[in-house]
C-alpha cells in the first residue's frame, strides 16, 4: 500500500522552476560580458597555474564577440532573478517555511554527518527532517549569495550613480571580483545540487514537479 506524503507547496515549485532557467542565462550571458575583459586567473608570481576561461573555452562553446547580446540579457534577465528571489524570501517568511530551511544550533554539527553519509564513509544516517542540515545551510547561503549577486552586479553596473554601493563593497575592481566568486559559486551548487537530484532518485524530483511523494 502507498501512501502520499506532501513535501513541496505549488509557490515552492514555482520559484524553483523560474529560478532554474534565470539562473542558466545569468550565467551564460555573463560569460559572453567576461569574455571582453577576462581578466582573473590564479598565478604564484610569475606562474600561471590556471587562467578562467581561456581563448580556446569561448571559441569551442561559440561565445567570442557576442558583448552587446551578453548585455541585454544579462540585464534583462536581472530584473527578473531579482523580483523571483524577493518574492521567494517574502513567501518563506509569510508561510513561516523559513524554518524548515534557516540552519539551527545543531545543523553545522550534523552537517557533517550529511557529508560522511553521502560519501559513504559512514553508516550512520543523519537526521533528515524536510531538508537535512547540510542542505539547511547550503539553500541558506544560496539565498544570500543570491542577493550578494545582486548588489555586486548593481555596484558594477552603476558605480557613478550608485557609488555609496560600489565604495561600501570595495570599490569598482573589489565589486567585480565579488560577482565573479558568486557566480562561480553558483555554478559549483548548480553542479552539486544536480548530482545530489541524480542520487535521490525520480520519486525525489518527482515532488518537485508535483509537489506530492508516493511511498511504500
Amino acid at each position: 500500500m502507498q501512501k502520499i506524503i506532501h513535501k513541496h507547496s505549488l509557490a515552492i515549485r514555482w520559484f524553483h522552476w523560474i529560478n532554474f532557467p534565470l539562473l542558466f542565462v545569468m550565467i551564460w550571458s555573463g560569460l559572453l560580458i567576461y569574455w571582453a575583459n577576462g581578466v582573473y586567473k590564479i598565478q604564484v608570481e610569475e606562474t600561471l597555474i590556471f587562467k578562467f576561461f581561456p581563448k580556446g573555452f569561448y571559441d569551442f562553446l561559440g561565445l567570442s564577440g557576442q558583448l552587446a547580446k551578453g548585455m541585454a540579457w544579462h540585464f534583462a534577465t536581472m530584473w527578473l532573478f531579482t523580483v523571483n528571489g524577493i518574492l521567494y524570501v517574502l513567501y518563506t517568511m509569510i508561510s513561516g517555511e523559513w524554518q524548515l530551511i534557516v540552519p539551527t544550533k545543531n545543523s553545522f554539527k550534523e552537517a557533517w554527518q550529511v557529508v560522511l553519509f553521502d560519501l559513504g564513509i559512514s553508516k550512520l544516517s543523519p537526521p533528515q527532517d524536510k531538508y537535512n542540515a547540510a542542505q539547511r545551510i547550503v539553500y541558506t547561503l544560496v539565498i544570500i549569495m543570491g542577493f550578494g549577486s545582486i548588489l555586486t552586479g548593481w555596484a558594477i553596473f552603476r558605480p557613478i550613480q550608485i557609488s555609496w554601493l560600489t565604495n561600501i563593497l570595495g570599490g569598482y575592481k573589489a565589486a567585480r571580483i565579488e560577482h565573479f566568486i558568486l557566480t562561480i559559486g553558483f555554478c559549483l551548487f548548480f553542479l552539486v545540487h544536480i548530482i545530489q537530484v541524480i542520487k535521490a532518485g525520480w520519486k525525489n524530483f518527482q515532488s518537485m514537479i508535483t509537489g506530492f511523494e508516493k511511498v511504500d
